[in-house]
């Protein structure tokens, strides 16, 4: 069954009955399934709120808005060219010493579940130089989303931003302070584009008394017409909207708020670096 309405979308996500499909408990050790397996976002009952528990305690040694000024420094000195500094940000802040293209092959089927040999190794590679432990679980999981789902929101965002003529500051100097303005701005054009263009654009559940896949149509739900004004117009000046990106009810995403700092971060930058040497979107091609 497809959901599209927001308010059943919310009524499931709400519902501890319905839970993550099961990944594949016997995949290889030290492969992209067999990291799938041991992560909080794809377990359920006791094993996901224990998993859980470790991810939130790690988020909490995390300070959002330093990694929104690390982000912003970042991606200054690198003249505007973002790719991977959400990725090197968090794994900094986290001590983890990992090269940014091994997380990016990693994360390539992380969310789809689509295993690859490149995917194995690099999740292979990554253990290797962390040793196979609950903390080195609890952060991949952390870079991998990172790359996967704030990179991907980054990118949307900057689409929307061209498309739509959203403000971007010409005359500013780098490392020029940004005013509330400003801020607002950034803060407007993320959530609508978590709202109108998610990176993720359906979640799926599977109801435990009848074994009946779920599926959410994230992108539709946002833009149901019961609870948005116009749907399909990309309106940043909307603000704080109750879009589902970020989940709800029983399993919210928990680093929601680092997520966005880490983008605000990025984008900010962009607005104070106009001669960038290399296109935010170049690494999409």
């Amino acid at each position: 069954m497809v959901i599209t309405r927001h308010d059943e979308a919310r009524a499931v996500l709400a519902d501890p009955r319905y839970v993550p499909p099961p990944v594949r408990q016997d995949a290889p050790p030290y492969t992209l399934g067999w990291l799938r397996a041991q992560v909080s976002r794809f377990s359920s009952s006791e094993t996901h709120a224990e998993r859980r528990r470790a991810l939130e305690k790690r988020l909490a040694e995390l300070d959002p808005a330093a990694l929104r000024r690390r982000a912003r420094e970042a991606t200054l000195e690198r003249a505007g060219d973002w790719k991977g500094v959400p990725t090197e940000v968090l794994a900094a802040a986290l001590g983890v010493a990992v090269p940014v293209p091994l997380v990016e092959a990693a994360a390539t089927g992380y969310l789809s579940g689509e295993e690859t040999l490149e995917a194995d190794a690099a999740v292979a590679e990554l253990i290797a130089l962390r040793g196979d432990g609950p903390q080195t679980i609890t952060d991949l999981t952390l870079l991998l989303q990172a790359h996967a789902a704030t990179e991907g929101l980054i990118a949307n965002a900057l689409t929307h931003a061209d498309r739509t003529g959203t403000e971007r500051t010409h005359d500013d100097q780098p490392g020029t302070e940004r005013t509330h303005d400003d801020q607002a701005g950034i803060e407007g054009l993320l959530c609508e584009t978590l709202r109108h263009d998610p990176p993720l654009k359906a979640s799926r559940r599977v109801d435990r008394a009848t074994g009946e896949e779920i599926v959410i149509d994230l992108v539709a739900a946002n833009r149901d017409p019961a609870v948005f004004a116009d749907p399909e117009r990309f309106d940043p000046s909307r603000g704080e909207n109750p879009h589902l990106t970020f989940g709800h009810g029983v399993r919210p995403c928990p680093a929601a708020a680092h997520a966005l700092a880490l983008a605000t971060g990025v984008l900010d930058a962009l607005r104070a670096a106009p001669d960038r040497s290399a296109s935010p979107h170049e690494g999409d091609k």
